[in-house]
């Protein structure tokens, strides 16, 4: 295929994706209003942000595989023809159960990155890759659309408008899709591969190492994309259009910076990239995890001062930019990683890599809302997240900076591209 095939076919599954992605993470948005209409405490918002994101995470190994077997083409066209139509009737919900069970429904969109990573990256050679993946994955740049678009709609002419402009655009995009994309290079050139052969692949310890990386970097992505905008309205007392804005501050870099992610992973190697990865976010968990504080110094001879500690909005939206940008070359580095160890089996792998990415973006805005429920800190968020990049740290290090075969690969196994 020609150069402009290509890349024909990477910006109109980029923008499918992009779209797929702004649908995914709709309930942060929509969740605010509904939140006050049913009446929900933190837990319950936390459970109606995420369960779309549950769906999609279950699926993207299934569909992975699909991808692999049927092609990227069919498979992508039919998620975004199929979830437009609970998405449609989730306007009408008014109650609880109703939100969740559509939601799950509506939430297959997530799992569209399992079928466009492996169909983009076959366009592409080894040494490109990485570019590719990681320009597709700035799709993610769909959470700040939606916080651009979802606060305009509620405010305008309220949230139901919001589900339903989403199914049409779906819609739209499906066609455009299909006009413009290619047949999968991959398939159709050989016996497909039966689905314990595909899966044969998860035996190896890499694959589950690859998975703790991306429930951090994607996980925590897209759990404080939908968690944002409610914490930047009750820490800070933003309007809701306010607060999806200052929100997007986190979401829109931590999409753009994908594809710089693959650039760097490209250049210098998955290891390094991701190792100054969670460095970086690290760092930034631990100033964004100080709750605010008051203080009493008692003095000698006079009377008591006192003060307070807290981080001011526009440098918490600075530390939410730095911390988006270092889990958007995360994201990319951990593909990467798969590109170059996995390349014939990239479906199975991208799809168990990207499902436990989306089980930790399930998982963590319901821990963030019982955990504040439970003790009434707000940063309480991000003291967690600090606590899990803790832990991968650890691991990056010593299964790569010190070459010790904790997940039971062997050392000579371990990638050139290490720190020294």
């Amino acid at each position: 295929m020609s150069r402009s095939g290509r890349l024909s076919v990477l910006f109109v599954t980029t923008w499918a994706f992009t779209v797929c992605f702004a649908v995914w993470t709709m309930f942060g948005v929509t969740g605010i209003p509904i939140r006050t209409e049913l009446n929900l405490d933190s837990t319950q918002l936390g459970l109606l942000t995420a369960t779309p994101v549950l769906t999609g995470a279950v699926f993207r190994l299934p569909l992975g595989i699909w991808t692999d077997r049927f092609g990227g083409r069919i498979i992508m066209l039919l998620l975004l023809v199929g979830c437009a139509v609970p998405l449609w009737v989730s306007s009408y919900a008014t109650a609880l159960w109703q939100f969740l069970l559509l939601g799950l429904a509506l939430g297959l969109v997530g799992a569209s990155f399992s079928v466009g990573t492996p169909y983009v990256a076959r366009f592409f050679s080894k040494e490109s890759r990485g570019f590719a993946m990681g320009f597709f994955g700035a799709g993610t740049t769909g959470a700040a659309l939606n916080m651009f678009i979802a606060p305009f709609l509620v405010s305008h002419y309220g949230w139901q408008t919001v589900p339903k402009v989403y199914a049409v655009v779906l819609l739209v995009t499906a066609a455009v899709f299909w006009l413009l994309s290619a047949p999968d290079p991959g398939v159709g050139t050989g016996s497909a591969p039966s689905m314990r052969q595909q899966l044969r692949v998860l035996r190896n310890p890499r694959v589950w190492k690859y998975c703790q990386y991306y429930s951090i970097v994607f996980g925590g992505f897209t759990a404080l994309s939908v968690w944002m905008p409610q914490y930047f309205k009750n820490e800070y007392g933003f309007s809701i259009a306010q607060a999806a804005l200052l929100a997007a501050c986190f979401s829109l870099p931590g999409g753009t910076f994908r594809a710089v992610g693959g650039w760097l992973s490209d250049r210098y190697g998955a290891h390094n990239v991701t190792w100054w990865v969670l460095w970086a976010a690290w760092i930034a968990l631990f100033l964004l995890s100080y709750p605010r504080t008051d203080l009493i110094v008692h003095t000698v001879n006079g009377p008591p001062l006192s003060f307070g500690i807290a981080v001011p909005s526009w440098f918490f939206t600075g530390l939410l930019l730095v911390l988006g940008v270092a889990f958007a070359c995360g994201m990319a580095s951990t593909f990467k990683y798969i590109g170059d160890d996995f390349p014939d089996n990239m479906g199975a792998v991208s799809g168990i890599v990207g499902m436990a990415g989306g089980l930790g973006g399930f998982l963590l805005p319901i821990m963030f809302g019982v955990i504040l429920d439970r003790l009434r800190v707000s940063s309480t968020c991000f003291m967690l997240l600090y606590g899990i990049v803790w832990v991968s740290l650890i691991l990056n290090y010593l299964t790569e900076v010190r070459r010790t075969p904790v997940m039971g690969e062997p050392t000579q196994q371990a990638p050139a591209t290490g720190l020294r």
